[in-house]
């Protein structure tokens, strides 16, 4: 949405806020955008010494978040339904700031239900989020943004990029940026089974795992192990079908461009949410859903079922694209600058 921001008003000052200690920290400026942080954390649902610090954590979050809105003489604000967005969102409505929520999730989280209220705009994902936001008006169903770049690249040139022949099967694995654990650990066990169907893989392990899944791969043809993959356009240009977790970003951009998938919601996301989002995928016919404690017992069915039957997987790719919104960047980035451009 930033970069789409960007490519409509060039001159427009773009920063975001989150905290020091995580991906953002890195990723944000490395893009080329303004970086300010509150500090700031989720609340933990079970009895934990950490929640003793979450009410001054809020006031300071929220103090900080307003000196930053002042210092930047923000225009506009777009929250995301996260821990971080809550403080910012309820600073800058208090200062009478136009304020944007965007719910990338099927089931809207605790900032959200919160906040959904008291901001200017609702944009959501998934049409089913719209009935759990009860007393909200004007609510929208705009899409979760994605990058441009997808969708722009041939299979040919991705599968050169990554060494592989284009015209053998490719499963793509991520468990997004930090990778997932028990993906990896059952995708270890099935690679000489793949690579014996002529199957080639390529498998975003995280930095955590690469080092073993590496080892795993060792003399199986047709396998290219990454920490992590910079051009995910390149990575589902290049495959038939993705084995992966079930996060927003993730689904977007299988819908975006016709993917489909397997999925293994992470079992510890906050509320569940993962598998809401997994779900609504599979009602729609886009996707498969295995569940992590059962990935050592039905992965390599699911795969095997998947991989050997093309009708199914152009049936659940056309589901799947059915369910996509490239264009869900350019509305929400026109949302916001209406919003920023609006005297008050």
């Amino acid at each position: 949405m930033a970069e789409e921001v960007r490519r409509l008003r060039p001159a427009a000052s773009i920063t975001f806020i989150g905290t020091r200690d995580r991906i953002e920290a890195r990723e944000v400026p490395r893009h080329g955008f303004g970086f300010e942080t509150i500090w700031i954390s989720g609340f933990r649902r079970s009895l934990a010494p950490r929640n003793l610090l979450f009410p001054l954590k809020v006031v300071t979050a929220l103090a900080q978040a307003a000196a930053h809105l002042r210092r930047l003489r923000a225009d506009a604000v777009l929250g995301t339904g996260g821990y971080v967005s809550g403080p910012v969102l309820a600073a800058a409505a208090a200062m009478g700031i136009p304020t944007l929520l965007h719910e990338s999730n099927s089931e809207p989280g605790v900032t959200t239900r919160l906040l959904a209220s008291r901001v200017d705009e609702v944009h959501v994902t998934f049409e089913q989020t719209l009935g759990r936001l009860r007393g909200v008006r004007g609510a929208r169903v705009t899409g979760n943004p994605t990058r441009r770049s997808l969708g722009s690249v041939g299979r040919e040139e991705a599968a050169r990029a990554f060494g592989l022949r284009p015209d053998r099967p490719t499963l793509l694995v991520t468990g997004g940026s930090l990778g997932a654990s028990s993906i990896n650990r059952a995708m270890a066990g099935r690679l000489p089974s793949l690579a014996g169907r002529g199957v080639q893989v390529i498998w975003q392990t995280g930095a955590a795992d690469e080092r073993a899944m590496r080892a795993a791969a060792e003399g199986v043809t047709g396998v290219v192990v990454s920490a992590f993959i910079e051009r995910m356009e390149l990575a589902y240009a290049a495959a038939d079908m993705v084995l992966c977790r079930a996060g927003a970003t993730t689904l977007a951009e299988l819908t975006a461009v016709g993917m489909p998938a397997v999925l293994v919601p992470y079992p510890h996301a906050a509320a569940d949410h993962q598998t809401f989002n997994a779900r609504a995928m599979e009602a729609a016919g886009a996707a498969r859903v295995v569940r992590d404690s059962d990935l050592d017992a039905v992965l390599g069915s699911v795969l095997d079922d998947l991989l050997g039957d093309t009708g199914a997987r152009r049936e659940m790719a056309e589901r799947s694209r059915a369910l996509g919104k490239p264009d869900a960047a350019s509305v929400l980035a026109r949302a916001v600058l209406a919003r920023a451009e609006t005297p008050p």
